[in-house]
């Protein structure tokens, strides 16, 4: 299990004195956060804590991923050892910043994080006390060591031989406007790379925003792998942050070792690669 939902949250943290973490982005995120949030959540922002902006987009996307070490040292200001049982959650629906940081947490060797289905607004609703108020400053643990990230990661070059092979499939999670080339609202060109098929993320969620259940999301992408292996699988999306709510819903499906692209479509298409638009 890797979802978690709202009602079950509150046992988890007293059972296990679970972390629980508010994970957000956007230039804005930490004033979002400390206009409310979840009673003793710790803040982490995608922006500056899970991903390491570079100067040009086209060297590892808009979102790259931070070196272990500094991820590890995030870790252990947060209190996180490998013992902590870790519960995430963002105001996205799960979509955005919780989903990047299950999965760089997962990646760093850690087995007990949960993201939390439905996200701040789940967590409201079954009585959480939502707080203006600074969290204390959590206890701070050893420095979190691990090597390399260790949940599969792909690159452009690894992407472009997949999406040409049959028994692979690449996974455009973007909004179909976006993949078929409509518009562009983020990045520079508007299309996807020749040969992904569109599963948009937001398929993940039910009419309410929480995710579907682990049978669904199995039905849903059972259908869409065919007789293909999981590990034969790459998803992306604008920027690696939107393409782990599905290695999420996959891995909660129990379809695990799925690739991500974390450079996505913001470093593919700034490094004059094919592009497709259409269906």
């Amino acid at each position: 299990m890797e979802i978690i939902q709202a009602a079950a949250v509150r046992q988890l943290l007293e059972d296990q004195k679970a972390i629980i973490v508010d994970a957000r982005g956007g230039p804005d995120a930490f004033e979002r956060f400390h206009s409310a949030h979840i009673e003793n959540a710790l803040f982490v922002n995608l922006e500056t804590d899970l991903s390491v902006k570079t100067d040009n987009a086209a060297h590892g996307g808009r979102h790259p991923l931070p070196a272990p070490r500094t991820f590890g040292e995030l870790l252990g200001k947060l209190g996180i050892t490998a013992d902590s049982t870790v519960v995430v959650y963002d105001d996205k629906k799960g979509a955005n910043a919780a989903a990047r940081f299950w999965w760089m947490l997962k990646a760093a060797g850690h087995d007990r994080v949960f993201v939390v289905s439905g996200g701040i607004e789940a967590l409201q609703k079954v009585g959480f006390s939502i707080s203006k108020e600074t969290p204390p400053k959590p206890d701070a643990a050893p420095h979190y060591e691990f090597v390399d990230y260790q949940l599969p990661y792909a690159d452009a070059d690894q992407v472009e031989e997949a999406a040409g092979n049959p028994d692979f499939l690449v996974i455009d999670v973007r909004e179909n406007y976006r993949f078929v080339g409509e518009s562009e609202p983020i990045d520079l060109v508007a299309g996807h790379i020749p040969g992904a098929v569109n599963i948009p993320f937001a398929g993940n969620l039910d009419k309410d925003g929480n995710f579907l259940s682990s049978e669904e999301l199995a039905e849903k992408y059972k259908s869409a792998l065919g007789q293909r292996d999981p590990k034969h699988v790459i998803v992306h999306c604008g920027s690696g942050v939107t393409a782990c709510h599905t290695l999420l819903a996959l891995a909660d499906a129990g379809l695990e070792g799925a690739a991500l692209y974390v450079g996505s479509w913001s470093e593919w298409s700034r490094n004059d690669r094919p592009v497709a638009t259409g269906n």
